[in-house]
């Protein structure tokens, strides 16, 4: 008789089997684009990166670039293990968050850089965001080139179509890619802090416009913006010098001149970022100075009326206590005057604290 296998029990909604194992996805999956450059030209024709390392090992002058986008822990192995990476710049790529840096392992460079992108809003006073980041690793080998990026605003592929275009330029090897993609980041850096400039000068008129009342709050969102923005853009100061240096051999002498001009427009986007960072706490200390003075005027216009409500309040009080031996209660005209006074020292009080701009 043959054996009727088990079924799962669903009593309570809950399978006490446990769970199916998750189905690894192919490396290929999540590699974007996969070329092999010859002299600066690329070969037609698809490869995985097994092949492509293979092509490239059998030629002269040749190296593999691989482009993947937020690969998982298996698909990045799998791509380690094919060009010998260390397992911990496969954890930095997984895992991603990590600040601008340049690490060496034996022959094989690891460069994080932080992307950035201007979030389009109407007003600096209602916007919710500012800028976006991202994060692309470069790893950059003899004969190969791969870069993981994370996010969806890097426009590596435009990277890579312009150096196809400068078949020279890409003849000098994996490093004039890296440098194409750290040049492109950091010119990305230069059009959002051009973006973010307008944002800094229009929160400022806002703040010294007598007839607008900013919350001190849109000047913390801003501020915040930029404290995300020098964070993604200040660390990459020390990377992009180490790349200048001739220590280490493994940037060329050639490459190392155009990092050099990388490294002057970083200057420039970090100087900047620090001066809008200044602005806004110089702002911040406006608005509140701003939101005191008005706090100052309106208790003094608060006081005022106070005091002129004081008037009837004291007479009124005065005579509603009821005596029998009260002066004036048996006057004729008793209570026009005392209205008439009431009137006179209310009035008289109006004009004193308007000539006082307390009114």
């Amino acid at each position: 008789m043959p054996t009727i296998p088990s079924l799962p029990n669903w009593s309570n909604g809950k399978s006490t089997q446990a769970d199916a194992p998750k189905i690894p996805v192919p490396a290929a999956r999540a590699i974007v684009d996969c070329a092999v450059y010859v002299d600066g030209v690329r070969l037609p024709g698809k490869y995985t990166h097994r092949a492509a390392l293979a092509e490239v090992r059998s030629r002269d002058n040749a190296f593999v670039w691989v482009g993947m986008h937020a690969p998982d822990e298996g698909q990045m192995q799998d791509v380690a293990a094919t060009f010998g990476l260390h397992e911990l710049m496969v954890e930095d790529a997984v895992h991603a968050h990590e600040r601008p840096k340049l690490e060496r392992y034996d022959d094989v460079m690891f460069l994080v850089l932080r992307t950035v992108v201007y979030v389009p809003h109407e007003s600096v006073a209602t916007a919710s965001e500012i800028v976006e980041t991202g994060e692309i690793m470069v790893f950059v080998g003899p004969d190969f080139v791969v870069t993981v990026r994370h996010g969806d605003h890097s426009e590596l592929a435009s990277v890579r179509k312009s150096l196809e275009q400068n078949p020279e330029r890409l003849a000098m090897g994996p490093f004039a890619v890296l440098h194409a993609i750290t040049d492109h980041v950091v010119d990305s850096y230069l059009s959002v802090i051009q973006l973010v400039e307008q944002d800094v000068d229009s929160m400022e008129e806002l703040v010294f416009n007598p007839r607008n009342t900013v919350a001190v709050e849109h000047i913390y969102l801003l501020k915040r913006e930029i404290v995300e923005l020098r964070r993604s853009v200040t660390p990459l100061g020390l990377p992009l010098l180490q790349l200048t240096q001739p220590a280490g051999g493994l940037v060329p002498k050639e490459i190392r001149r155009y990092f050099r001009d990388v490294r002057d427009h970083h200057t420039i986007v970090a100087e900047r970022i620090s001066e809008y960072d200044e602005v806004l706490s110089s702002l911040v200390d406006a608005a509140l100075a701003k939101i005191a003075v008005q706090q100052n005027t309106d208790m003094r216009k608060i006081s005022a009326w106070v005091a002129i409500a004081a008037v009837p309040t004291g007479v009124a009080g005065i005579y509603g206590m009821n005596f029998e031996n009260m002066p004036e209660l048996g006057y004729k005209y008793g209570y026009q005057s005392i209205l008439f006074l009431i009137a006179s020292v209310c009035v008289g009080l109006f004009f004193l604290f308007r000539r006082n701009n307390w009114l």
